[in-house]
């Protein structure tokens, strides 16, 4: 899918340009941090971003079905995943949310799970939404 080439471009660019391999996690939360990577990320045209950040939470949600997690990357989508117990009304049980920027960067294996926990990049509350081992997806 050209989005998500677009955006495997992108985090190849960045660490090209900090002069590291392509499959090191060593900077994963300099990704996950630094404002020019932010701003350098925004400057994607939205539609990249948002087909891929819905394309990946689709694959998401196939690789793991069910509603017990709902993970959302404002403003750009949201999914249920992850077998567990169903509800029906409000807020399910377990709620995983982050930035495009940091979903990006956990779904291509720029950074893993515990960079982004650490750098307090995402929120991630409830018993099931440890999502470590269903990331990267790529």
């Amino acid at each position: 899918m050209a989005a998500v080439r677009e955006v495997r471009a992108f985090f190849e660019a960045q660490r090209a340009a900090a002069g590291e391999p392509v499959d090191s996690h060593a900077r994963g939360e300099y990704l996950l941090s630094a404002p020019e990577v932010e701003q350098a990320f925004a400057t994607l045209p939205r539609s990249v971003r948002a087909t891929f950040v819905r394309f990946t939470l689709e694959e998401l949600a196939t690789l793991a079905p069910g509603n017990s997690v709902e993970v959302r990357v404002p403003p750009l989508g949201v999914t249920q995943c992850v077998a567990g117990p169903r509800h029906t009304r409000g807020t399910p049980p377990s709620v995983v949310e982050a930035r495009p920027l940091v979903w990006a960067a956990l779904v291509l294996g720029a950074c893993s799970w515990a960079q982004a926990v650490s750098a307090g990049a995402l929120d991630a509350s409830g018993e099931r939404s440890d999502l470590s081992g269903l990331l990267p997806l790529f």
